[in-house]
């Protein structure tokens, strides 16, 4: 079972992601492509090389997709290609989320999506210094 991977992010935030996770997690790896949203980019020309995107990296078993901001233009793009049983799409994607999305790639897209929405709200925590 092979899941893909879509980061649609500002600037290159998801690049970034990746590369770190990849360096974490030596051979843990899903086929995984970002597409970068800049000011000046054209929202129309994205959706369409998002949907070509997500046409390549599914193999099958489906695509998740991940933007970092909920209500911008990248989670606009990334909801447009949101597809019941094919594309699962999650906003305020961080470190631990996709962490935890490449130990579990063995899941089906539905488990895989559930287990990195946890590791996302599992990752983030007030420091000791918070209560005080």
């Amino acid at each position: 079972m092979t899941i893909g991977l879509l980061l649609i992010t500002h600037s290159r935030i998801g690049d970034a992601l990746l590369e770190t996770a990849g360096k974490m997690l030596e051979g843990a790896s899903l086929p995984a492509e970002t597409l970068s949203v800049s000011i000046d980019s054209n929202p129309d020309q994205l959706r369409e090389l998002a949907a070509e995107m997500v046409s390549r990296l599914d193999q099958g078993d489906g695509v998740l997709v991940f933007t970092d901001m909920y209500g911008s233009t990248p989670s606009n793009i990334a909801y447009g290609l949101a597809e019941r049983g094919r594309v699962n799409v999650i906003s305020g994607v961080n470190l631990p989320m996709l962490i935890r999305t490449l130990n579990y790639q063995a899941l089906d897209l539905i488990s895989l999506t559930e287990k990195a929405v946890s590791g996302g709200k599992e990752g983030i925590l007030c420091c000791e210094s918070c209560h005080k």
